[in-house]
């Protein structure tokens, strides 16, 4: 799994590739989000487009972000998973925790000015 965070004005950009199966890069992801010094209201958009599996670490790793994330006042959308993770938030009932996007623009146009 790779990943990379893009700060822009008032929300971060967090982008997954490969599979997010709760490896070291897990606690990474995690660790960079803390050391974010953006103040409150903390919004994530994390891309998961090219993300290919996701088991129960990894759907851990994204509630830990959610989680944080909201502590901070703020929100973490999903952003255009693959039909294969659809189906297991679909599954698990995080599809009504979650907010979950086709696009970033779509994203960003829900986050409040």
């Amino acid at each position: 799994m790779d990943y990379q965070y893009d700060r822009q004005n008032n929300y971060l950009v967090l982008t997954i590739k490969g599979d997010l199966i709760g490896e070291e890069k897990s606690h990474d992801i995690i660790s960079e989000l803390e050391a974010y010094n953006g103040g409150k209201n903390i919004n994530l958009l994390v891309d998961i487009s090219e993300v290919r599996y996701i088991n129960s670490s990894g759907l851990g790793t994204l509630i830990t972000l959610l989680t944080k994330v909201r502590n901070r006042g703020g929100e973490l959308y999903l952003i255009n998973p693959s039909e294969s993770v659809k189906k297991l938030l679909i599954i698990t009932k995080l599809e009504t925790i979650f907010k979950v996007y086709h696009s970033a623009s779509e994203a960003l146009a829900d986050i409040p000015a």
